[in-house]
């Protein structure tokens, strides 16, 4: 059998470190984080709590996923990131740029310090979420105009219509074509179509807030997701969207009109499916009447 101070030496050559947390976050023990290139000497948190050392919204996260592991008893396994400004009294030597975590958080058997507590693991997965997102921003790209795909619009989508009942805000969707696009192609080449795409799409980044989510749908189809905005709002991004596209010219003196429909998603009464289809035969009026017109 290991004696108790064995069973510490042991602790303490973790390469990851290896933190007891109370129930109310105080940092009863810590051990491990030997490997120097991820981890500092973290003894100087025994004692304290996380509230003392992150900033409010962070500190609630650790105390609700510890809250949520002593209550399910068996091993949680989470992904975070800390960046500068989640830590209090960092100085501008600290890290720049997000780092990222794999917690595996265990229940304890037993009280430390009259309060039930868990064993907190945490390993710097870092490099492998770099990666991670490398792969998902490749695979949710568009290649030609360098915006976001449907496969993406699938995801935020219903990240979106969370935060949006969450929050009770609205959230409306464009849907735009370029009027008679097959033309271009056909009087001057698709590689001269290709540039009007990807000057379009630059135009859209342009012109749109950067909150907005610009996706190519498909072709010469574009849409356009605005979180926190209502129809009358998103009616004048839309128009001035298409005046700027009227009055530009393209590659080779090509000038191009777009027809938008546009649709405010019924948040609590309506799937994404339903409000695509709404913006979708707003842009069918668009078109039917005359096009290089806004309607919703």
């Amino acid at each position: 059998m290991f004696s108790f101070e064995q069973i510490s030496a042991i602790m303490d050559c973790l390469p990851d470190p290896a933190f007891i947390i109370t129930r109310s976050g105080k940092y009863a023990a810590v051990f491990g984080g030997t490997d120097s290139r991820y981890y500092h000497d973290g003894s100087f948190l025994v004692g304290a709590y996380i509230q003392d050392v992150l900033k409010e919204s962070k500190a609630d996260w650790f105390l609700s996923e510890i809250a949520g592991a002593l209550a399910h008893k068996g091993l949680q396994v989470v992904e975070y990131g800390l960046a500068g400004d989640d830590v209090k009294g960092i100085n501008s030597d600290g890290p720049q740029k997000e780092i990222w975590f794999e917690g595996r958080i265990q229940a304890l058997e037993f009280k430390v310090e009259d309060e039930d507590a868990v064993l907190w693991i945490a390993t710097n997965i870092s490099s492998r979420h770099a990666l991670e997102q490398r792969l998902i921003s490749l695979s949710e790209t568009d290649k030609l105009t360098g915006l976001w795909n449907r496969r993406h619009f699938e995801t935020v989508s219903a990240l979106e219509l969370k935060r949006a009942l969450r929050c009770q805000h609205g959230i409306s969707l464009l849907i735009l074509d370029i009027d008679n696009f097959k033309l271009v192609n056909d009087t001057k080449g698709h590689q001269s179509g290709d540039a009007v795409l990807r000057r379009l799409s630059s135009m859209m980044i342009e012109c749109m807030r950067g909150s907005d989510i610009i996706i190519r749908w498909g072709g010469e189809e574009f849409i356009v997701l605005m979180p926190c905005t209502e129809l009358d709002v998103a009616l004048e991004a839309a128009d001035r969207l298409r005046k700027s596209v009227e009055q530009h010219r393209f590659v080779d003196g090509i000038c191009v009109t777009i027809s938008i429909g546009v649709a405010e998603w019924r948040i609590e009464a309506e799937s994404v499916e339903n409000v695509l289809s709404r913006a979708d035969q707003g842009l069918y009026k668009a078109k039917r009447n005359g096009k290089n017109r806004v309607v919703n």
